[in-house]
């Protein structure tokens, strides 16, 4: 147990000294001269980056296209539907008044 505070008591002189500072610097500037390395964006990078954003654009766009025009025809259709249904209802009641008509026509020719 005193062993154990003893070391403790040099790790903390050492901090105290800055001998562990100067190590923690030290490796901090190597992981920063790494880091900055790599910070530095070259062409082929961008390069990669812009036919990645082309590729996905390729398949993108032809689907969002494809989707509204699935979209507006389905509007026509419905719009189409509408009509057709009103035509045939129309188309009833036309019939109804021809066959009004036929009926007011022979008895008419009936009585004279």
């Amino acid at each position: 147990m005193l062993v154990a505070e003893v070391q403790k008591c040099e790790f903390f002189r050492q901090i105290c000294k800055g001998e562990c500072v100067s190590d923690k610097q030290e490796l901090l500037d190597e992981v920063d001269s790494f880091i900055s390395h790599k910070k530095r964006l070259d062409f082929n990078y961008f390069l990669y980056i812009i036919l990645t954003l082309l590729f996905v654009a390729m398949f993108a766009f032809p689907k969002i296209y494809i989707t509204e025009q699935i979209y507006y025809k389905s509007r026509e259709i419905a719009k189409l539907k509408i009509e057709y249904e009103t035509l045939k209802e129309e188309n009833k009641l036309i019939h109804a008044s021809v066959e009004s008509i036929k009926y007011k026509n022979q008895i008419l020719d009936t009585l004279f």
